[in-house]
């Protein structure tokens, strides 16, 4: 009989954010307000 076990480990570290990477994130999450805002106008809320 053979037994094969497999042993990991996960390691977890919280990613730093630079400052070139936080303003792209507020770029995106700006543009996709302004998305959402232009398709409420043209499709009205439903």
């Amino acid at each position: 009989m053979t037994l094969n076990i497999l042993f990991f480990t996960v390691t977890i570290h919280k990613r730093k954010m630079t400052t070139e990477d936080a303003l792209r994130e507020e770029m995106c999450h700006k543009l996709m307000e302004e998305n959402r805002d232009r398709q409420f106008s043209l499709y009205g809320r439903f």
